[in-house]
């Protein structure tokens, strides 16, 4: 047998290294494409950091009677509004109910009618921008005397105004209580809020109100949810990047002025693309929010510690009170006489001079407030202190 080896030259072993480098490489690249394509940014839409001026609800608001209640209506001796308004309903309809002679010939007034199957309630409602007549919107109905409940209830006709007077809906229906309840001999077992309820699609739109997206020459105007010089400096370079240069301008760290196209149909499909553009906002300042009804401490990822010695001491005071009875001698004619007797003692907790380390970030931050073991009413007092003494790179927020 004969054996037939081939040599290939020193430029054609050069040649494969080379070529097998730039598979690895590419293999290497790919991998890291693939890996920051998995991992997405933190990019908002601007749909969610922008509203456009123009844009946005009205409320609605309404005085109504609920009737059709199972005995749980209003007592009309204290709510004489619900009978006033039932009067004013009625003789709309040609019903006239005062001054009526009875057969003893004395007059009814409003003040005899004891009506348990009605209530008096306020109907609110939220108009959606460019919403038009016929369209319907969900209302809520909320009781306004003392009404038990007002399940079951159907609401008459309710005109639902808006802040200049001018009626914009029409409600009426039947009202969706959420809850549930019963009574007997004095004993009630209620589950949720009885005297609240909704109804889907209640109201009728009457009135248009207009809203007016672009100004003259197309020019839009969006607001920032949150006033940030440097996430709205983002915002108007995404949108200049797709839509060319001089599209957007900042006219102050809240507002955005974007020159669009004139007619409306175009707008829409503007205003879309611009809604959908990512965005990645600014971070944020550093915050720390104190809750002083609950107790609650929040803070953001931006708050930094720096390094401060704390010492915080519990101050207690303990009342404590006895009955010290003194009894007479037998047949010494005396009366047992009761005296209080009242020991106070005040307690001070030594507090230790704890050191706080400096924290780069939040976990270093939380980890180094446990660390004093104080409760959240004692920990408000510190990150008061703390700020004024510097040791806090944060705004206290008070709410």
């Amino acid at each position: 047998m004969v054996k037939i080896r081939f040599q290939r030259s020193r430029r054609s072993r050069v040649k494969d290294l080379l070529t097998a480098f730039g598979v690895v490489a590419g293999f290497v690249f790919a991998c890291g494409a693939l890996l920051a394509y998995a991992t997405p940014a933190r990019a908002e839409r601007v749909k969610d950091l922008v509203t456009f001026a123009g844009v946005r609800d009205n409320p609605l608001i309404g005085y109504g009677l609920v009737v059709g209640l199972d005995g749980t209506g209003d007592q009309t001796t204290q709510a004489p509004f619900t009978t006033q308004t039932l009067a004013n309903m009625l003789a709309n309809l040609g019903i006239s109910i005062n001054n009526t002679s009875s057969s003893s010939g004395s007059s009814q007034t409003l003040n005899n009618m004891q009506l348990k199957n009605v209530a008096a309630v306020i109907v609110t409602a939220t108009l959606p921008p460019f919403a038009r007549p016929g369209e319907t919107i969900d209302i809520t109905v909320s009781s306004l005397a003392n009404a038990k409940s007002i399940r079951g209830g159907t609401l008459l006709l309710t005109p639902l105004k808006g802040a200049d007077g001018q009626v914009y809906a029409l409600a009426q229906g039947n009202v969706a209580v959420g809850g549930a309840g019963a009574s007997a001999n004095g004993s009630r077992v209620q589950v949720n809020q009885l005297a609240a309820g909704r109804i889907a699609a209640g109201a009728t739109v009457e009135r248009a109100v207009p809203s007016p997206v672009s100004q003259p020459g197309g020019m839009l105007q969006m607001e920032v949810n949150d006033m940030d010089y440097d996430t709205t400096q983002r915002i108007v370079s995404a949108v200049n990047n797709m839509f060319g240069a001089g599209t957007a301008q900042a006219v102050d760290g809240r507002t955005i002025q974007v020159h669009g196209p004139a007619d409306p149909p175009s707008q829409v499909g503007f205003i879309a693309q611009i809604q959908n553009l990512d965005v990645r906002p600014a971070q944020p300042a550093a915050k720390v929010i104190l809750n002083a009804r609950t107790g609650s401490i929040v803070m953001n990822q931006m708050v930094t510690l720096e390094s401060c010695a704390v010492a915080h001491g519990n101050l207690s005071v303990v009342v404590n009170t006895q009955t010290a009875v003194s009894q007479p001698g037998a047949f010494s004619n005396g009366q047992t006489v009761a005296a209080r007797q009242s020991q106070i003692q005040l307690k001070q907790d030594n507090g230790a001079l704890k050191l706080v380390t400096a924290g780069a970030n939040l976990a270093e931050v939380v980890k180094a407030l446990n660390a004093l073991g104080a409760t959240p009413a004692d920990l408000m007092s510190i990150l008061q202190a703390m700020k004024a003494a510097g040791a806090l790179r944060a705004d206290l927020e008070i709410i």
